[in-house]
């Protein structure tokens, strides 16, 4: 008892000491990027339990906030203390922003500022971006994207959202759609095209302005990055062209009439124009663009887009997505050809004044699933050269986009696997990643079905690991762990301190899938439903469908492969990693996963019990793919002649597999709503509104490879 007394009397005399320093922010207050930095640092302060001094006399601490480009490089900061002197000095306006944010999480953490010690951190690559679609004029038309409208004119979301960017290191936001124009300008010359009233009109512009700037005060660049050939449903009809490049369709022809391009040329100047804090556009040469040769696709580009942007009066920054079709088809097909004859147009663009470089030059990293393998096997279309880095570029820079289209609901997050990817693409010629969706929006919450006190709002705070990974590491792969643990603790205290390892080696199981299971496009594949596109629909993937499917990884082996390589008496050598080897790590991951959250007290806190459930139901899907592929190497085994035994242990395998698909929907069901899913559009370019997904709403399906083992016989496939 005496012992207790002392300790809180020592524990009230430390937090008036702390209360009793002051201390005074010495920044340019004509800054709007500085005062951002100290918007965020006064809080920090105060919640620490210092006061904030403004005269300028009698504190205990002086923090100068500074741009110190001689000392410290771009996108860089400095912390050092001297005696009562802490200075952050950046090397220019982001780099004093993420200084100002590295001592506002050592302070949440419980660091002092009697501890503060030196420090600094540079970008390990130059562009680290978000892609954010929008709902309107959407790419793919669906009832999971249109729910997301009213959310996305919220200015508080986006407020939200560009503060966990900068959070987060991330330094460019890209906005996407179809035809982005009509909903930020009345065209001048073209005022036929708006669909909106002078009142909507003023709506529209004001949320875009309010983006921008929002954007600049953090250091945060953006980009429009709109599809081609497309027009607004009113200009087509006023016109009577482009009939068929309008929302929601875009997958169709070319429209290159010259009051088309016009249109479009006058829209990009004056988009440039009223939107002066806009930093630039990105340019795509696929959709809508059918029926054109490469070559006509670029010169169609260069005279709207380029021009358009010559035309502002004002430097911008310019993406041009490296395009997927060496064809005149909308297809994925790459060629040497098409490389060459895209360089050639990056390079000639890079050398125009107006353009401020560098250019991005972009590519889909594996396609639209870039959470399997961090080895790069194929871009959308299919194999990558070496025409862009060989000879080495000038002017311009390789960018990945790392497309999640396979996990919306539960969050995600397996640092080592960033790490490799960055690893993997540090090479001089590559300047960054662009992170996001085609078929998800991360806006409205339409997941979470217990209501109660949660600790987000929108849907991207739910999968706050995922971006905080993503983005710090991008910006310095030498990141620890510790930095994320310590969120985690911040957030649930002690009950925090296993979760980044569990989440870790749960969440590993969509690596293997995406891995595994071989996908090109959007809708290939939807890893946490456990889901590809089969035929024409997105359904639950068969022992049938697996046991055929090709690897992405191709160190991977199939389950075809395997029995066909056990039959011959073949070997695969080191380094491969055949279904066994892939099943005993899934379950030592999983189990492990799941020994690390038994016994987590989560009752009184409804945000813990679905960080604990996501980990629980990742291990559990890898604890079912485990027993999926034993079941699908035993029945391929039977149906190859190796023994009538394997029949049975097929059928056991897929029983098991049930179980943990069943104790998925125990902990899902309760926690999750039925949710909309862009992939039940299937091949189809048209929407689907019978598009639920929930894990019991596929049951059924997952079942079914009971009756396909029971059924089987030999020499059958």
């Amino acid at each position: 008892m005496r012992i207790s007394l002392i300790v809180f009397l020592f524990s009230i005399l430390f937090v008036s000491e702390t209360y009793c320093q002051s201390v005074y922010l010495f920044f340019d207050q004509a800054s709007p990027e500085t005062k951002y930095a100290v918007s965020k640092l006064k809080p920090a302060l105060i919640s620490q339990g210092y006061t904030l001094n403004t005269s300028g006399k009698d504190y205990q601490y002086l923090i100068n906030l500074d741009i110190a480009s001689s000392q410290v490089g771009a996108e860089s900061y400095i912390i050092k203390k001297e005696d009562n002197k802490i200075s952050i000095l950046g090397g220019d306006e982001r780099g004093l922003i993420y200084g100002a944010m590295s001592l506002v999480e050592s302070l949440k953490n419980g660091v002092t500022l009697e501890e503060v010690s030196y420090k600094t951190e540079r970008p390990h690559y130059p562009l680290r971006a978000i892609k954010h679609n929008t709902s309107w004029y959407s790419y793919r038309p669906s009832s999971a994207l249109d729910l997301h409208e009213e959310t996305l004119k919220d200015v508080k979301y986006w407020e939200a959202f560009l503060d966990m960017m900068v959070e987060n290191r991330f330094n460019s936001l890209s906005i996407w759609n179809l035809h982005p124009f009509v909903f930020m300008i009345k065209p001048k010359n073209f005022p036929e095209a708006s669909p909106f009233n002078d009142r909507e009109m003023e709506k529209w512009k004001k949320l875009h302005q309010s983006i921008f700037k929002m954007a600049k005060e953090r250091a945060i660049d953006t980009y429009l990055i709109p599809f081609n050939i497309f027009v607004s449903h009113e200009f087509a009809e006023a016109h009577q062209v482009a009939k068929e490049n309008v929302y929601p369709h875009y997958y169709v022809p070319g429209d290159t009439s010259e009051i088309v391009k016009r249109y479009t040329r006058e829209s990009i100047t004056q988009v440039l124009q009223e939107y002066p804090e806009l930093t630039g556009f990105g340019l795509t040469l696929g959709e809508g663009m059918a029926g054109m040769t490469p070559q006509q696709r670029e010169n169609w580009i260069f005279d709207t887009y380029i021009e358009g942007m010559r035309l502002a009066g004002r430097p911008s920054k310019l993406v041009h997505r490296i395009p997927f079709s060496s064809t005149t088809e909308s297809l994925g097909a790459t060629s040497v050809e098409l490389e060459r004859l895209t360089r050639q147009a990056i390079e000639r663009e890079a050398k125009m004044g107006f353009i401020d470089g560098p250019i991005y030059a972009d590519l889909k990293y594996n396609w639209s699933h870039a959470h399997s393998t961090p080895k790069l096997v194929k871009v959308h279309g299919g194999e990558m050269f070496d025409t862009f880095y060989n000879p080495l570029p000038e002017g311009y820079k390789i960018t990945y986009t790392a497309r999640n289209e396979d996990f919306f609901a539960l969050r995600w997050g397996v640092p080592d696997f960033i790490r490799e990817h960055i690893a993997e693409n540090s090479q001089s010629y590559v300047g960054g990643y662009f992170i996001g969706s085609e078929t998800y929006i991360p806006a409205k919450d339409y997941f979470t079905a217990i209501e109660g006190s949660v600790d987000w709002d929108f849907a991207f705070e739910r999968q706050w690991l995922f971006y905080k990974l993503w983005g710090r590491l991008l910006y310095n792969p030498e990141t620890p762990n510790e930095v994320f643990k310590a969120f985690y603790k911040r957030k649930y205290g002690a009950e925090g301190e296993s979760l980044l390892e569990a989440m870790s080696l749960a969440s590993s199981t969509q690596l293997k899938i995406g891995s595994l299971y071989d996908s090109r496009w959007d809708f290939t594949l939807y890893g946490e439903g456990f889901m590809a596109l089969i035929g024409d629909e997105t359904q639950y993937i068969s022992a049938n469908n697996l046991i055929n499917q090709p690897t992405l990884d191709p160190d991977y082996i199939s389950v075809k492969d395997y029995v066909d390589g056990i039959k011959a008496n073949e070997s695969f050598g080191s380094g491969k990693i055949t279904p066994p080897i892939l099943i005993g790590s899934l379950e030592e991951d999983c189990q492990k996963a799941m020994e690390l959250v038994r016994g987590i007290a989560f009752e009184n806190n409804l945000s813990l019990q679905y960080e604990v459930a996501d980990i629980q139901i990742w291990a559990n899907l890898g604890l079912h793919l485990a027993e999926k592929l034993k079941g699908s190497i035993a029945l391929q085994s039977y149906r190859k002649g190796l023994g009538d035994k394997h029949k049975a242990e097929a059928i056991t395998s897929f029983t098991k597999a049930l179980h943990y698909w069943d104790e998925i929907i125990t902990i899902s069901r309760p926690l999750y709503k039925d949710m909309p899913l862009t992939h039940s559009n299937g091949s189809s370019h048209d929407r689907n509104d019978d598009n639920l997904f929930h894990w019991a709403l596929i049951r059924d399906q997952v079942a079914e490879d009971i009756e396909i083992a029971k059924s089987a016989t030999i020499g059958a496939l």
